[in-house]
């Protein structure tokens, strides 16, 4: 039951970050550190990174358990590309990667755990 409510707040706040990058793209570049300078890079924040996060934390309404997976792989995916650049890059010093770095990772956790029904049935 824990494990379920968890992976509702992860997909929520996965929606509602992407809420946020469509409607108010200029509004997280002091946490993101993207500030675009032209129409064409508000537009880029609120379709490609807006579109992607509503869509993947919408997916599982529709395609259940597999869809949380892919997104556990993709959170674990940005986690394990975000830590070695963080310092490669001069970044590491940002509160804002830190706070970044611990979600990914705890969302990855979250919704990877366990076994999906699929995997139980097989064996």
């Amino acid at each position: 039951m824990l494990l379920r409510l968890l992976r509702f707040l992860v997909l929520a706040a996965t929606v509602a970050s992407g809420l946020v990058l469509v409607v108010k793209p200029e509004s997280v570049s002091g946490f993101t550190g993207l500030a675009p300078d032209a129409a064409r890079g508000i537009t880029e924040i609120r379709a490609a990174m807006g579109g992607v996060f509503i869509a993947l934390g919408v997916a599982p309404l529709f395609l259940r358990r597999p869809a949380e997976r892919v997104l556990g792989l993709v959170y674990l995916a940005i986690a394990a590309v975000r830590a070695p650049f963080m310092f490669a890059d001069g970044s590491a010093a940002e509160q804002s990667n830190w706070i970044s770095l611990a979600f990914e990772v705890a969302a990855a956790g979250i919704l990877l755990a366990g076994r999906s029904r699929d995997q139980v049935d097989q064996g």
